[in-house]
């Protein structure tokens, strides 16, 4: 069916850049440049033609962003035709197709924001077209399928790009800042938790689901992939799909341990990490109005008392203190090096390898979820997730010192 209008119309920075790719994860950049030789992003004298495929929860979030950004032309694909009616309302305009062959030979960029099991032919169908695609996480549902769509858009010279928003966001990025700064003496373990009342998926479990984000943003913090996972799960509402579960990340190279609890199946919605060093502790908490980082000044001291019934350890306790950096909404600054990308040819931080690294993950505990053991995690071939340095920001005031706790419990 044809397409119906609803109204008008890598990390290569050079040490101490303070840059990734070029570009500073909260800036927007507009400017034309190279082309990267392909037919996707080519003639930058024009717009670029970016399809839209699935206009769900993300997918409405991709369009009204990509919709709001200057020389950028959306068109939402779905079969859903209450779905694009409501879409051409909310943006008019956009315009909008039933298929996504019908839209393929004119746009330069594919968002799939569709269920899970249907990424990889999807994002085949657009990179066979020539097309850069980003494709909302996870990657695909499996390795294999990670593995063969980073393999194709390879071959076609198009970017590949997976929706690991957090790793666009201001408040990550100053979370990873405070953690290799040493302020928090050594890290001691992280800890996840993403937990919400629904929305249940049909065709993949809660680890699937939810655990892609912490995955990316525990590797973001680290640098690195972990090396084995352990996963305990179980489906509470007998709907077929593990609903509630419990991951242990082992990153051996570090010696670090991290936690990730998901669930569909809780009262209260939840969003936190938390880093403990040895000499501070940082919390995460991506629903708090404001103060989304504290900095604890708490930790252990080991008792010195040679009495058998003295305390074993002592508690310190010091202020709280809440940083301040800049503040952009994530998938906008998403939305905006995929462009940036496009029109240069630069690699996008958040690639392909970077979808594949967390698939394996999830893959693993899938395995050891069913195992009851810890699963290595197959490295072949062995995968770089480095991002460059953390970019310089303008003077901030200084930090604003929440409060502080007494000495004593």
């Amino acid at each position: 069916m044809g397409a119906t209008s609803n109204g008008n119309g890598t990390n290569g920075a050079a040490p101490g850049d303070g840059r990734v790719n070029g570009i500073t994860p909260f800036e927007v950049h507009t400017e034309e440049t190279h082309s990267n030789g392909n037919r996707a992003g080519s003639n930058g004298s024009r717009p670029l033609e970016i399809a839209v495929v699935g206009y769900g929860n993300w997918g409405s979030k991709h369009t009204r962003v990509l919709a709001g950004i200057p020389d950028v032309r959306v068109t939402v694909v779905d079969r859903d035709l209450d779905r694009l009616a409501a879409a051409g309302r909310t943006f008019p305009m956009i315009t909008t197709s039933e298929t996504l062959d019908d839209v393929l030979e004119r746009v330069d960029a594919v968002v799939v924001a569709t269920p899970p099991r249907s990424h990889t032919p999807i994002a085949h169908a657009a990179i066979n077209a020539n097309c850069h695609v980003l494709v909302e996480k996870p990657l695909a549902p499996s390795v294999e399928e990670c593995e063969e769509l980073i393999d194709a858009a390879a071959l076609a010279n198009v970017h590949l790009l997976v929706g690991h928003t957090f790793e666009h966001d201001a408040a990550i990025w100053k979370l990873r800042e405070i953690a290799n700064s040493g302020e928090l003496g050594e890290i001691r373990y992280i800890d996840c938790a993403r937990l919400n009342l629904g929305l249940y998926q049909q065709d993949v479990n809660v680890i699937w689901d939810l655990a892609p984000h912490d995955v990316s943003i525990i590797n973001f913090i680290l640098g690195q992939p972990p090396t084995a996972v352990s996963a305990w799960g179980h489906s509470h509402a007998n709907r077929g799909h593990e609903d509630v579960a419990h991951l242990q990340l082992r990153y051996a190279e570090s010696g670090i341990r991290a936690y990730i609890h998901v669930s569909w199946l809780d009262p209260c919605k939840v969003r936190r990490v938390t880093v403990v060093g040895s000499e501070k502790m940082v919390v995460y908490n991506d629903l708090a109005p404001e103060g989304k980082i504290r900095i604890y000044d708490v930790g252990l001291e080991e008792s010195i008392n040679g009495d058998s019934y003295g305390e074993p350890v002592k508690y310190r306790r010091g202020d709280i203190v809440s940083p301040h950096f800049s503040v952009s909404e994530p998938l906008s600054v998403q939305a905006a090096h995929m462009i940036h990308c496009i029109r240069t040819g630069e690699t996008p931080r958040t690639n392909g390898e970077s979808g594949l690294a967390v698939a394996r993950v999830l893959e693993a505990a899938d395995t050891a979820l069913h195992s009851g053991h810890e699963v290595a995690i197959n490295e072949n071939p062995p995968i770089d997730i480095t991002i460059a340095a953390i970019p310089t920001r303008p003077e901030v005031p200084a930090p604003v010192l929440l409060d502080t706790q007494a000495a004593a419990g």
